[in-house]
């Protein structure tokens, strides 16, 4: 199964992946209450892992989108566009 041009799964995570970054980051410079990163931090860390599957189950996959899909927290958001821009690019035309 490959994925689409829309990259469906590979946006959820991006999404999720940066609140809850944000969420841990926020508790912990305010309130650094230990339920919040609890529950937040297994929820960041399988956006982080669903984001990364995604981009190397893409068929558009580079070296580098990999990499960028590695960077915790804005990493999924960076492949995402990486992948995007791949995916409109136009086809090299055929030799003959």
């Amino acid at each position: 199964m490959t994925m689409g041009r829309n990259h469906p799964h590979l946006k959820f995570a991006a999404a999720v992946e940066l609140v809850s970054l944000a969420v841990l980051l926020i508790n912990l410079a305010t309130l650094h209450d230990p339920a919040v990163a609890s529950l937040t931090g297994p929820i960041h860390g399988c956006a982080y892992l669903v984001a990364i599957v995604s981009v190397l189950r893409d068929p558009m996959k580079r070296g580098t989108t990999i990499a960028l899909a590695l960077i915790p927290g804005a990493g999924a958001t960076l492949a995402l566009r990486q992948l995007a821009s791949a995916n409109e690019e136009p086809a090299p035309p055929a030799q003959a």
